[in-house]
Formats: C-alpha cells, structure tokens, sequence
C-alpha cells in the first residue's frame, strides 16, 4: 500500500469519530413531526426530540382504545353515569360553584347545568382525570395506532406547539385520559388551542381545577362555538305509533321540522314549539327502544362527543342535576 493510501486509511476513522452522529428516531415518524414543529413555531428541535424521545409506548393505551364505552348499548351504558352518588355529587358541586357558573351562562348563552353534567361525565367533577401521561397516550396514538394515527399526530403536533400559558404545567407532566385528553373538561390538544379561555384574566389558562372560571368558560364556549341555541330545547322522548314511519338517522344533526316527525306517528311527550328542526334518535333501552327527538343543542353535545349515548347522558345528567338543586333551594 502506498503511503499516500495508508494515510488515507488513518485519516478517514478519525474523520468519522469527529462528525456528529445522525440521531436515531425513537418513534416512527417522530424525525419528521420534530422538523414541522420547528418550523412552524421555531422551538428548539432538541428539546421537541427530547420529550419525543422521553414519551413511551404504553400498550394498555392500544388496549383501552379498541373498547370504549360508548361501544355498550344504552343499557349498560346510562347506569355508568346516571348514578345517585354522581347526581348527588353535580347538586353539591352546582350548588358550591353556582354563582360563578350561571354568570358564565349568561356571559356565553349557555346552560350552566350542561357545563357541569360535562365535567360531570367525563371526570366525575375532577376526581377521575386520567393517569396517563399526556404525551405518552398522543405518542402511542400517534405512531402506533394507524386505524387513528391521522387524528393523533394532528393531536400530538399542535400539544407540542401550544404556549406554555395555555397548559397546566410542562408537557411531559401533564396527565390525562388514553386518548391524551386533560383537564376536569378532557380537552384534547386542538380544543385547548381553539376554546380554551382565560377567563380570571391571570395570563394563563387553567382546566386542571386551578381555576374554576378558566374550567366553566371554556366548555361554555366550546358550545357557543358549535351552535348552542341559549333557551332552546335538548331532547325529548316520543311514542311511536304502530304504524310509524321508519327513520333511521346518519348523525345527531337535526334534519327535519318536528311537524315532520309527529306526522310520521312520533308524538312528543311534551310539547315543543313548532318549526323546530329535530332529527330521531332510538337506543336500546332496558325495556325495550327509546325513541327520543333530538334538537340543534343536542347535536352541539355531540360535538364535544360524538356519540348519541354521551350526549344523552349529559343530558339527562344535566336534567336531574338541575331538579336536584330546585328542589334544595325550594326545601333549604
């Protein structure tokens, strides 16, 4: 070998062990993610890689995706949440905080008996918030559930460029659900950047039970924001004549006037002003089909959720909430 090539031969290992290794990705995907968010935002892409690179795989997450609730008939769904211990539990919450909540009501139009069947449902008023860390739950979603994996990264992408004034804490401390919701409301990623509010003024947004203003606030504003119709009706059950008219709805969204579905044999428990668009909603009761007409304020529920048997038990959650209270201030 010549001289020239046995230097070479020196040279080129001690060139390779000077340059910078490229880093090995932790996750799928997770290079690519990094690159987006620093450009969008101009975070620093070590940190972004370092709270990648520190998120795990939790397999009991896969595992609690592929059976949710909402999968249960009606049955075995509504005794999950329309519990005496839960109503009773709204009545005592609704009452402590009932100054604060219906001054919301009427600053955003909304009923504040839904804001708290809301947190009612899905943390039993702050008690069940989730032990998953945030960022382990949008990661594994994210890079290791492709039926979702879309939805997740979105998710995860846009938690990684929230301002810190917008969350509980770092990222990597928050906790939450499996599916990386947080907070008493189990707002995910893009509903905290779209209706989160500060509404105590502090420069920070608080859902975690830091702030009830910030907590109430933002889920009435959510509504506000998909449509509710302050005063206007939820459901309401109906009758089906023998020979009723078979309907079978797509989704929660009100698609015919009420005159429509009484002319059809669905005759309302109670009466509802004319002309109100309404859709049918039926479940699997315990004793048999439960046939309910559903308005627009319904459908904003399922906004939140999109599942018919969420928004009614918030609904009725809400219902026995508020003649739980009525019926405390009537006999103090």
């Amino acid at each position: 070998m010549s001289l020239r090539n046995r230097l070479i031969s020196l040279l080129v290992p001690a060139v390779a062990l000077a340059m910078p290794m490229a880093h090995a990705q932790t996750h799928p995907g997770e290079a690519a993610l990094v690159r987006e968010v620093a450009a969008d935002t101009g975070k620093d892409p070590a940190k972004l890689t370092a709270l990648l690179d520190g998120a795990s795989k939790q397999q009991s997450i896969l595992d609690a995706i592929s059976r949710p609730a909402e999968g249960k008939d009606w049955a075995q769904y509504r005794p999950i949440f329309l519990t005496d211990k839960r109503i009773n539990a709204g009545i005592a919450f609704y009452r402590e905080h009932q100054a604060e909540l219906e001054r919301i009501g009427r600053e955003y139009g909304v009923d504040p008996y839904y804001v708290v069947a809301i947190i009612g449902v899905e943390t039993f008023y702050g008690r069940i918030t989730g032990h998953y860390r945030v960022i382990d739950a949008l990661s594994t979603l994210a890079f290791y559930y492709p039926p979702r994996a879309t939805f997740f990264r979105k998710e995860l992408k846009t938690l990684l460029e929230l301002p810190d004034n917008k969350l509980a804490g770092p990222i990597d401390t928050l906790t939450g659900s499996y599916a990386g919701a947080q907070g008493w409301g189990q707002f995910m990623p893009s509903s905290i950047k779209a209706y989160a509010v500060d509404e105590d003024h502090d420069g920070h947004i608080n859902l975690h039970g830091g702030s009830m203003p910030d907590l109430f606030a933002s889920v009435a504003n959510y509504f506000r924001a998909h449509g509710w119709q302050p005063g206007a009706p939820v459901a309401g059950r109906v009758q089906a004549d023998a020979g009723a008219h078979p309907f079978t709805a797509k989704d929660s969204k009100p698609v015919e006037p009420l005159e429509q579905f009484e002319a059809w044999g669905y005759a309302p428990f109670k009466h509802f002003g004319p002309g109100r668009m309404s859709t049918l909603l039926t479940l699997k009761g315990s004793d048999g089909p439960e046939r309910w007409l559903t308005f627009q304020n319904f459908y904003v529920i399922t906004r939140y959720n999109r599942s018919p048997k969420y928004a009614m038990a918030v609904h009725q959650l809400a219902d026995a909430i508020r003649a739980g209270v009525s019926t405390a201030e009537s006999h103090p």
